[in-house]
């Protein structure tokens, strides 16, 4: 029989690499989830409980296996349940591929059922690169082209195919008039590089610096030789955005930790005090987090040029490869004598890791949620794969969580959308079966989607090589980070009504389903809790009661800040006491004096 046309697209994917489509299935792409089955389930068929998980899941196989993802929805609202998945590939620059399906060439402009118009729908999320297949000849080109610039642009593509094409013998294009064939699927990366004399020109800035700081983003993660010689020739500090927290380890004594909002104290005084700046890989949002304009040079590293320039007064901005640039750069760039500021901001990242630990042993009722990312830092696989949800859960991730050499991990860093934590951690799994994979997921993004996709989870693990996927749950019944907004930003008490969170049991909904789990409710039984999860044979659910009111005060938070939010818990805030003792016992770990 010959091929129609799903048939061809799926074996157009066979020929790119593809092992796994994300996806749930509807009418408006039946004959595409018949030809998985005409195929062997080659590429497989992985079944999400929602369209949305579908697309986080493809964005989290894309992050952790360095190649695009392939997420599939019927049309109307399947298509709609893609874009927050896909909006977030977009705003965090990864590459993924939406095939969704559309109702039948026929029908359309009739008000059909499920009709919506999807070209401007997606217009936005898929702007580099969308087409609707109308006849069999636009294939294979419609879909190389959307592989191929979800590649080269480090963004998501669509493709709409209606459901009536779907079903068509495929033809291939021909050597003629209006026909555009495509070549065989493949894509070879370069590593360009910037002109010698902007080279030259960045290396003398860096030369003239006394006090050096280096930002490295997800863009830098093929550069950790560089950006280590770098920090050497010239003394200073790396500082990493968050998307970035993974390319360098933290046991590095010159590497400060996260930048911004969610980050470490020492991040915030390398940028602060530096007089020069190298961005390496970034699209840092937060100027206020970088330093005071005109105190510092700085220059820029990216591969992207519409992404230059714009936090920072750069002098230099170089367009290219960080690696190869950074290699160039280093060659040129003189070494450092004076080790004073290494010397200080070394003294300033031992300060803060031993502050860390002694925050984590604070008290709480019944824990603190900052204890249960140090015990996992001091027990963690050195293979492992972490996750975190935003949340206040993003929080503890990024200050406390400590990476070490060969750890991936991710989050939603720029659309900062709630939910993706269990989907990328599934998607991770399918990137690399044989390593574990770590979510850190707050308790309100749990019972959004979280809970539902255990089921994904209980599915699929004996697939893996490795079956251990962890996902720990804050469970402190509090839409927490939120809760925390209300009160430093509008300065407003909590208001319960829309606050507070129904009460379930994590542990026990994993043990129902076939998985394993604990429930956690004391400090002493944290430890042992990762313990077990780290050895288990199966996904493990570690349910971990934390306190709502241990505050996630940002390092840098002023006194008069403090101050603010203090007076609007006094106005009526239920847990305000607690608030208050806990926030002035955490500050205060700040002050007292190091184990060093």
């Amino acid at each position: 029989m010959a091929d129609n046309v799903a048939d061809f697209v799926l074996r157009r994917l066979r020929e790119w690499g593809v092992e796994q489509v994300f996806a749930y299935p509807g009418d408006g792409i039946n004959a595409i989830t018949a030809s998985f089955g005409k195929a062997g389930d080659q590429p497989r068929f992985i079944q999400a409980r929602h369209e949305e998980m579908a697309a986080f899941e493809a964005v989290g196989y894309a992050k952790f296996a360095d190649t695009f993802g392939v997420c599939l929805a019927t049309s109307g609202p399947g298509a709609v349940h893609l874009l927050n998945g896909l909006y977030d590939a977009k705003l965090d620059h990864v590459p993924v591929v939406a095939i969704v399906g559309q109702t039948a060439r026929s029908a359309m402009g009739g008000s059909y059922q499920q009709e919506l118009d999807l070209q401007a729908l997606y217009k936005d999320v898929a702007s580099e690169y969308l087409v609707e297949v109308n006849v069999p000849e636009q294939l294979p080109n419609a879909l190389d082209r959307a592989i191929r610039t979800a590649l080269a642009e480090r963004a998501p593509t669509a493709l709409i195919i209606p459901a009536d094409v779907q079903e068509l013998d495929y033809t291939p294009p021909q050597h003629a008039f209006k026909h555009v064939p495509s070549s065989p699927p493949g894509l070879v990366r370069g590593a360009p590089v910037p002109p010698e004399q902007d080279i030259a020109k960045a290396a003398d800035i860096i030369d003239s610096g006394a006090k050096v700081a280096i930002l490295a983003g997800q863009g830098a993660r093929q550069a950790t030789t560089q950006l280590r010689e770098l920090a050497e020739l010239t003394g200073g500090g790396i500082a990493k955005a968050l998307l970035g927290k993974d390319v360098l380890p933290d046991h590095l004594p010159y590497v400060t930790g996260a930048a911004g909002l969610l980050g470490t104290r020492p991040s915030y005084e390398l940028m602060r005090d530096c007089d020069t700046l190298v961005i390496v890989g970034s699209n840092f949002p937060y100027s206020q987090f970088l330093p005071d304009f005109e105190r510092a040079r700085a220059i820029q590293i990216d591969l992207d040029g519409k992404f230059i320039g714009m936090r920072y007064p750069t002098e230099v901005n170089l367009i290219g490869d960080a690696a190869s640039t950074l290699s160039r750069i280093n060659a040129l760039v003189h070494q450092k004598n004076d080790w004073s500021w290494r010397q200080t901001i070394e003294a300033n990242v031992t300060s803060w890791w031993d502050t860390m630990e002694k925050q984590a042993r604070v008290s709480a009722e019944p824990t603190n949620p900052m204890r249960l990312v140090w015990e996992l830092s001091q027990r963690i696989p050195s293979d492992a794969m972490i996750t975190s949800d935003s949340g206040s859960a993003a929080n503890w991730y990024a200050r406390h969580l400590k990476i070490r050499e060969g750890m991936r991990a991710s989050l939603s860093g720029t659309l900062a959308t709630m939910g993706p934590g269990v989907p990328y951690a599934i998607g991770a799994k399918f990137a690399h079966p044989e390593r574990p994979s770590i979510a850190l997921v707050g308790d309100g993004a749990m019972q959004m989607n979280g809970m539902a996709e255990l089921l994904t989870l209980r599915r699929y693990f004996p697939r893996w090589h490795d079956p251990r996927c962890i996902v720990c749950v804050l469970h402190n019944n509090d839409l927490n980070q939120v809760t925390w907004e209300l009160r430093a930003m509008t300065h407003s008490p909590k208001f319960e009504e829309s606050q507070n969170l129904p009460e379930v049991s994590y542990a026990a909904f994993a043990h129902l389903l076939g998985l394993d789990g604990v429930e956690v409710t004391e400090p002493e039984a944290i430890g042992p809790a990762w313990d077990r999860a780290v050895a288990a044979d199966r996904p493990f659910i570690l349910d971990i009661h934390c306190d709502p009111s241990i505050p996630p005060i940002p390092p840098h938070a002023t006194l008069e800040q403090m101050k603010s939010t203090t007076e609007s818990m006094l106005r009526g805030d239920p847990d305000a006491w607690n608030i208050l003792v806990h926030g002035a016992k955490t500050k205060l770990q700040e002050f007292l004096p190091s184990k060093s």
